[in-house]
């Protein structure tokens, strides 16, 4: 049976289990072919080059964007990449060609930089489409770094396998990503042979511009609407859980065996993807569901995803939440009986590129949720402009998940809940679909939140 499958950075830092757990495991002969692996880079790989995601700490992108040298920093990333080599020498990897390979492309890379570098500083053309090449640039180094390598310890372990590079580097076509992908494909027979390829895809309408760091799970999920597996899977370093276990421990916790795309939302919107949202519905549409498993229990079937499942049961399936929040309450004494206040706060929203997470009324203030991280002084001062009061709330959100959990009094459990542990609600709400009963709470009570939760609920 085809599949298409995606593995993640983490678990490719533990590659002998990658080949072991995954690629090997329960197949023999044949079995081994007709799998398509599209591989993240090496754990911390796409820091070094981007940013940290977690911590923001800089990488060789930043020395970029601020116009200092960045060739010592380039360097140091390909020696890095050259550690990780010498690493995976015993388990087949042709180091020599490995350090060759990644030399040549990091020396590729820094001519297309130092152009670049040289474009921004004429200053005849636009800083944002220069910078947006650059991390482009920058990110097609990690898979191609990490695909090349599994491809060639799998040849050198005997396993027919093809190193298929969407990254672009050796050609100047101006396809876009889907025509790349087509075009990479196009004569390869899967059935003898196992595709090795690059979460990064080259394309004229560049796939960091929409998707930024999720562009791996792009790409993944148009080679599996082109070639239309009967199941897509993507390998992490954990299960999808019922809850967090490094908050609610392991034994109050338990792998989801199954649920819906439309619950995969619901947590994406929240920080908690099981994939990005946007490459989630080329597979949905599609009708291609998706697996989630655990690359280190690989007997462990997983979390199945697909578009129509409804839990035969009423009941809650998931806790979930984060504390990187900000509310921002609007405030104006005008707003009563006015129509179109939600409409001007929307266009300043939309101004700075900020959607939100959460949303309540009254009569003369409108509360929105964002992500912290996308907060700025530009955005408060337009809202200062428009309205009499702005307040900003540093503030947690719980989210109590459910395909099939319309009942009478799972408000009023939950709330008992969080309320019989001290916490104050700061506000609640659900939509008429009655998937997803969101509270806000403050910071210091979020993991107590998602426990409380976790025990009345899902136990």
């Amino acid at each position: 049976m085809l599949t298409v499958e995606k593995i993640g950075g983490t678990s490719m830092s533990a590659i002998s289990k990658v080949i072991q757990n995954i690629i090997l495991f329960e197949r023999d002969g044949a079995e081994r072919y007709n799998h398509v692996y599209v591989v993240s880079a090496f754990s911390g790989v796409t820091d070094m080059l981007l940013e940290n995601k977690k911590t923001g700490k800089p990488g060789v992108y930043y020395r970029i964007a601020k116009h200092l040298d960045f060739h010592d920093s380039l360097d140091q990333v390909g020696e890095s990449l050259k550690k990780i080599n010498k690493s995976q020498a015993d388990l087949g990897l042709d180091l020599d060609l490995a350090d060759w390979f990644i030399t040549m492309r990091l020396h590729r890379a820094r001519i297309y930089l130092d152009n670049l570098v040289n474009i921004l500083a004429s200053g005849y053309v636009s800083k944002e489409g220069i910078l947006l090449a650059a991390r482009e640039i920058l990110a097609s180094i990690g898979e191609t770094h990490a695909a090349f390598n599994l491809s060639n310890i799998l040849q050198h372990r005997g396993v027919i396998s093809s190193f298929i590079d969407l990254s672009g580097a050796e050609d100047h076509h101006p396809w876009t990503i889907d025509q790349r992908i087509r075009q990479s494909f196009k004569g390869i027979n899967l059935s003898d042979q196992v595709c090795i390829v690059t979460g990064y895809t080259k394309g004229k309408d560049g796939i960091m511009r929409e998707f930024d760091r999720g562009y791996s799970e792009v790409t993944f999920s148009k080679i599996a609407a082109l070639l239309k597996p009967k199941e897509a899977i993507i390998h992490k370093e954990y299960h999808l859980s019922t809850a967090d276990p490094a908050i609610v421990g392991i034994p109050n916790c338990s792998p989801v065996g199954f649920t819906s795309y439309d619950i995969a939302d619901q947590l994406a919107d929240v920080g908690m993807e099981a994939i990005h949202p946007k490459a989630a519905k080329p597979l949905e549409i599609n009708g291609i569901n998706l697996r989630i498993k655990n690359t280190f229990e690989p007997s462990h079937p997983g979390t199945l995803i697909t578009k129509d499942f409804v839990c035969s049961n009423k009941r809650v399936e998931i806790i979930t939440g984060t504390d990187k929040l900000l509310v921002i309450d609007v405030y104006d004494p005008l707003m009563v009986g006015t129509v179109g206040s939600d409409f001007r706060i929307m266009e300043i929203f939309f101004k700075h590129n900020i959607s939100y997470t959460f949303k309540s009324t009254s009569a003369n203030s409108i509360s929105l949720v964002i992500w912290e991280h996308h907060y700025n002084k530009h955005l408060l001062k337009d809202l200062q402009n428009e309205f009499e009061k702005i307040t900003v709330e540093k503030v947690a959100l719980v989210s109590v998940l459910g395909s099939n959990m319309d009942q009478p009094g799972l408000l009023a459990k939950s709330a008992y809940a969080l309320t019989e542990k001290g916490i104050s609600i700061k506000s609640a709400g659900f939509a008429l679909r009655k998937v997803n009963i969101q509270f806000l709470v403050a910071r210091e009570d979020f993991k107590t939140a998602v426990i409380a939760l976790n025990s009345a609920m899902t136990q």
